[in-house]
């Protein structure tokens, strides 16, 4: 391959990754081509890209976009997976899809420069994702004026009751002195 088609092979490349920087890389070229496309089309579903490319012009056109760290895993047959909600979420598809079908091995990846090998992608799987990890820190941040709140509601609520009780029998005494017209 020539210097200037290698050129438009990796702005192509470029181009297609856009701005990501979180990347997993597998190893399906042993995979049958009937799964091979149904995977990939579950991959398109969840928007979720892949791209099987020459290890050294995905290196090439990494590193023109600044993506460190699948220097490792970028050895021998390699398709390069990106997108999806965040970078748990496509670690939890690629985990399913490894379990399911036989030949696919995920090698590695990297997240935020820092590079993963296939055991690292996998305990990412296992971690709650950004959603999830926003609706925790919502939670933890309200618990605090909920204890409050539920502190104020509880003395609050016993001494209404308490009134309560107390207007309910004077009610009775006054009902009670009070003469009976005829």
């Amino acid at each position: 391959m020539g210097r200037e088609v290698k050129d438009m092979v990796i702005s192509e490349i470029q181009s297609r990754i856009g701005d990501v920087r979180d990347f997993i890389v597998v190893d399906c070229s042993r995979v049958d081509a009937i799964t091979a496309n149904r995977w990939r089309l579950a991959l398109r579903k969840q928007n979720i890209s892949a791209l099987t490319v020459k290890n050294s012009v995905a290196s090439n056109a990494l590193k023109r976009k600044g993506v460190e760290g699948l220097e490792k895993v970028l050895s021998g047959p390699s398709t390069l997976i990106w997108g999806g909600d965040d970078v748990v979420a496509l670690s939890r598809s690629i985990a399913k899809w490894a379990k399911e079908m036989k030949h696919f091995e995920i090698k590695g990846g990297t997240v935020e420069g820092e590079s993963l090998d296939a055991a690292a992608v996998d305990a990412l799987s296992k971690s709650s994702g950004r959603l999830e990890t926003i609706a925790e820190l919502a939670g933890l941040m309200l618990a605090p004026g909920r204890q409050l709140a539920g502190c104020l509601q509880g003395p609050g609520g016993q001494l209404t009751g308490q009134l309560k009780t107390l207007s309910e029998k004077e009610e009775q005494a006054e009902e009670s002195a009070s003469p009976v017209e005829v």
